[in-house]
């Protein structure tokens, strides 16, 4: 356990969220599209393909967690573990074998919230790359929407249609889930995650805990339109929008967030 003060008040990890609800889109863009856009950090992109990496956008309401209650917007990518060797050559199998590496996790590149302390608690204790936006999520209707500004202008407006819903597994924690559907969208047990971060220098990892409840995913499944700000276009350099690869909901879930540890 670690103490933070937090504008004044201590906040000890790990930090839980008792009810949150979030929903995603991945997508299969340019591998080194992406690792232009990672350049300021020592971490690589896992190729999920040949030539192909996988980023992940995620909205969630936490209504209620020890940072207090607050929405956020996230853009992550798929990388490898630092401690894995880089494959020799690219194929599916070796795409495969970085999926099952221990340390493989999810990069944040962006992570927008809409509350001041959250944000502050954040960039402080795990280096989340926060910032201040406005965030209109829509979670109650039957097709999923985020609308997301920052300084007034329009960043994405998302809508996501949920899929069937999966089993929920009797025994949590008896299974490491595949990281496809990241980031922070488990779709199996208890899952564990790493979540890398990059701010002042300093790349960190962060082991996430999720307990979901009531989780549906698809192929497809979402529509983005892209506004006028900057993170707007590093998308469209990305590829987007396009097709979704997978789209995934979760009604309700509890969450941990350890201490990070320097990489």
């Amino acid at each position: 356990m670690a103490s933070h003060l937090v504008q004044g008040r201590p906040i000890t990890t790990p930090v839980h969220v008792r009810d949150a609800s979030a929903c995603g889109a991945s997508y299969l863009v340019r591998a080194d599209a992406v690792r232009a856009v990672l350049a300021y950090c020592d971490l690589d992109v896992t190729e999920v393909l040949p030539g192909k990496a996988l980023c992940t956008l995620v909205f969630a309401r936490f209504a209620d967690s020890d940072l207090g209650p607050y929405h956020q917007f996230g853009v992550a990518f798929l990388v490898r573990s630092p401690e894995a060797p880089r494959p020799r050559t690219r194929s599916f199998l070796s795409g495969v074998r970085e999926l099952c590496t221990p340390g493989t996790g999810a990069f944040v590149h962006w992570l927008p919230v809409d509350q001041p302390f959250a944000l502050e608690a954040g960039r402080t204790i795990w280096g989340f790359p926060h910032e201040q936006a406005q965030l209109d999520l829509r979670l109650a209707s039957p097709y999923k929407r985020c609308v997301l500004r920052k300084d007034g202008r329009l960043v994405l407006d998302l809508l996501l249609r949920p899929g069937v819903p999966l089993p929920r597994l009797p025994t949590p924690g008896t299974l490491r889930p595949s990281p496809v559907p990241h980031l922070g969208l488990p779709v199996l047990g208890t899952p564990t995650m790493d979540a890398y971060t990059h701010l002042d220098g300093t790349t960190r990892r962060t082991r996430w805990t999720l307990h979901p409840q009531s989780v549906r995913t698809r192929p497809g499944g979402a529509l983005i339109r892209l506004g006028n700000h900057p993170i707007a276009k590093e998308l469209s350099e990305l590829g987007l929008p396009k097709r979704a690869l997978t789209t995934t909901s979760i009604a309700r879930m509890t969450m941990t967030f350890e201490e990070p540890a320097p990489v």
